[in-house]
Parts: structure tokens; C-alpha cells; sequence
């Protein structure tokens, strides 16, 4: 199923009673990992006869220092995650948005935030999971991932996984790739004029990550370090060899497929190639919407990026709706 959203979807009532918002901890590898959990009303508290708060939604966060609110220091301030949860809990839906391990409140979980890999977030999933259901009381868990997120989401299901498979409502990909990322990293890189100079020796640094070979980056142009320092190049080799249409098919719970026609990050094609890989997955395109889920004039790139450092603008109702709708058709009785 494909559907298609404009700009006319209403937001919540602004009457609604007041959320509920409260911290949360997870088991990481060395120390906590950290969230927030956000209770729509009426559950006014996690007293034993008010503990189960179905449906609930585990949003898991973007590439980069991102923190549970969406936002990252290189200049990012939508806080598209914190007024998710908070239009999510308008519709009755509770939520838990988390910071990675070794980053912001989860910086005790392991001592280096780039010794990681999109397996090791996709454990954190997983243990998110069976925490959410301990605390909540909650029959399973929807797993949303926005971004890279979304690789991460399709990561945490794993067959040969400690953790049961209906501990895991279905998949909700917001903004989510769906291209291997070399072929993304390729594609961006060819896109700029800018970058022909270094094109050569960037795109044979990404054949050598492919096959899992480190590069040299005393060999690298110094605007190629960004992107290729020797830091974050064991979290390159394992993204590089993910690929999220292979990993979609595979899934057999219901998927949803959110993504907005206005997004300069992430775009139609990637959500049609998940779709097209998994016919049973539901299609949502949103006119309108950017990859921070916020909804800009067309074809204004001026606007479009502004809108990265404004928490200020409400996020797109139709995002929070759509993920409404969804849940409705699929909520576990």
C-alpha cells in the first residue's frame, strides 16, 4: 500500500491533557544507557494497575552525535524527536527516545563513542526492547528509526538474536536510506562539481572500506578526513556492507515507510526501493516534509535547511499521524 499526504492533516487538539515525561535507563555494555519515556495521558502514573502503556514507540536516532531529541552539535536544533514524542503522546501513543552509547546521557555505556558498529547499536534495540516491556508493561515494542536509525531498526532483527521476535511490534522507517551506503556516499559525493578533484581518491577509499581494508589517511586529501578518519572507519566498514532493501525483505511483521517529498538527505527513491522490496510494507509520502520532519515550502532550499535550527517550528502533523494510523491498524489485542 502507497500513500500519498499533503499539507492538510490537522495536528492534535491542543486541549489534550498534559503528557507525562520521565527519565529511563537500559543496561549498556560498561554503564546506563539513557532516555526519555513519554506517558500520554490518561496514565497518569506507572503504579501496578496503570503500568501498561500500549502502544509504545522506541525512536532510535540518526547518524552522527545525535541525541535523543534529534538534535547534534555540528547544527542541528529541530528537536524532531522530542516534539514527535510529545505529538505522538497527544494521540495516546507513549513513546522512549534514547541517546546512543557513549554519547550525552549514555556516555557511560562503553569509553569511546566511535568504537561502535550498527550491530552494536542494533544490541542497544534490542535491550531498549525488553527494558521498555519491563518498565511499561507493554505486550512489544515499535521500533522507529529515523535516518540511519532506520538501518539499525532493520539490523535489530536477527533470527539467531537473544530476544523474542514478538517482543518487537513492526518496523516504522522514517527518512531511512535504502541504498547501501557506499552507493549513497558515491551519489553525494558525484552530486557537488566541488568535490571532482578528489573524487578519484575518495571513491577508491570507499572500495577499500567495502572489502574491509582501512585506509591510510596520511595518504588523504585533508578534506577527505571528515569523512574518512581513521576513528569512525570500523563503523564504515560494517555500515558499508549492510544493505537495507536486503535486510527489509526478510522482515515479516508489519513495516511502515515514512518519507517526505521534500527531503534533501534522504528521498523518494530510497523509499521506494524498502517498498520494493517488501511489497507488504506500507508507503508513506509526504509533500512537503524534510528529512527533520518539518514541513517547508517547495523547492526552497534556503527554508529547507533553516529549518534544521529551529526547534520552534512545529514538526508535520501528518508524520505523527501517519505513524497514528498505522499503529491503529496493527496495534497487538
Amino acid at each position: 500500500m502507497t500513500m500519498t499526504q499533503n499539507a492538510s492533516a490537522q495536528a492534535p487538539a491542543s486541549s489534550a491533557p498534559q503528557f507525562k515525561s520521565e527519565s529511563m535507563e537500559a543496561p549498556g555494555p560498561n554503564g546506563p544507557l539513557q532516555g526519555t519515556l513519554v506517558i500520554p495521558p490518561p496514565a497518569a502514573s506507572l503504579a501496578a494497575d496503570a503500568r501498561a502503556l500500549a502502544p509504545v514507540v522506541l525512536i532510535v536516532p540518526g547518524s552522527g552525535p545525535t541525541d535523543r531529541d534529534g538534535n547534534n552539535p555540528l547544527g542541528v536544533k529541530a528537536a524532531p524527536y522530542r516534539l514527535l514524542a510529545e505529538d505522538l503522546a497527544a494521540r495516546g501513543i507513549a513513546s522512549v527516545r534514547i541517546d546512543k552509547r557513549g554519547m550525552f546521557g549514555s556516555a557511560q555505556a562503553i569509553s569511546d563513542p566511535n568504537a561502535v558498529t550498527i550491530g552494536d547499536y542494533a544490541d542497544d534495540v534490542r535491550t531498549w526492547v525488553q527494558s521498555i516491556i519491563a518498565h511499561t508493561g507493554a505486550p512489544c515494542v515499535w521500533v522507529l528509526g529515523h535516518s540511519e536509525g532506520g538501518l539499525v531498526a532493520l539490523a535489530s532483527y536477527d533470527a539467531t538474536a537473544k530476544v523474542s521476535d514478538s517482543d518487537i511490534c513492526g518496523l516504522m522507517l522514517v527518512s531511512a536510506p535504502g541504498r547501501k551506503l557506499g552507493d549513497v556516499l558515491r551519489a553525494q559525493l558525484k552530486a557537488n562539481p566541488a568535490n571532482a578533484p578528489l573524487l578519484p581518491q575518495a571513491l577508491d577509499a570507499i572500495s577499500q572500506l567495502e572489502a574491509g581494508r582501512r585506509v591510510d589517511a596520511a595518504k588523504l586529501d585533508p578534506a577527505l578526513l571528515s569523512l574518512f578518519h581513521p576513528a569512525v572507519q570500523g563503523f564504515l566498514i560494517d555500515a558499508l556492507t549492510r544493505d537495507p532493501a536486503a535486510l527489509i525483505a526478510n522482515y515479516r511483521k508489519p513495516v511502515l515507510i515514512v518519507q517526505g517529498r521534500a527531503d534533501l538527505q534522504t528521498d523518494v527513491q530510497d523509499a521506494e526501493r524498502l517498498k520494493g522490496a517488501n511489497a507488504a510494507a506500507q508507503l508513506v509520502l509526504l509533500d512537503n516534509v524534510n528529512h527533520v520532519l518539518k514541513r517547508v515550502p517547495a523547492d526552497d532550499k534556503a527554508a529547507n535547511m533553516a529549518s534544521y535550527g529551529d526547534p520552534g517550528l512545529p514538526i508535520a502533523s501528518e508524520v505523527g499521524a501517519a505513524i497514528a494510523d498505522f499503529i491503529a491498524r496493527y496495534k497487538p489485542h
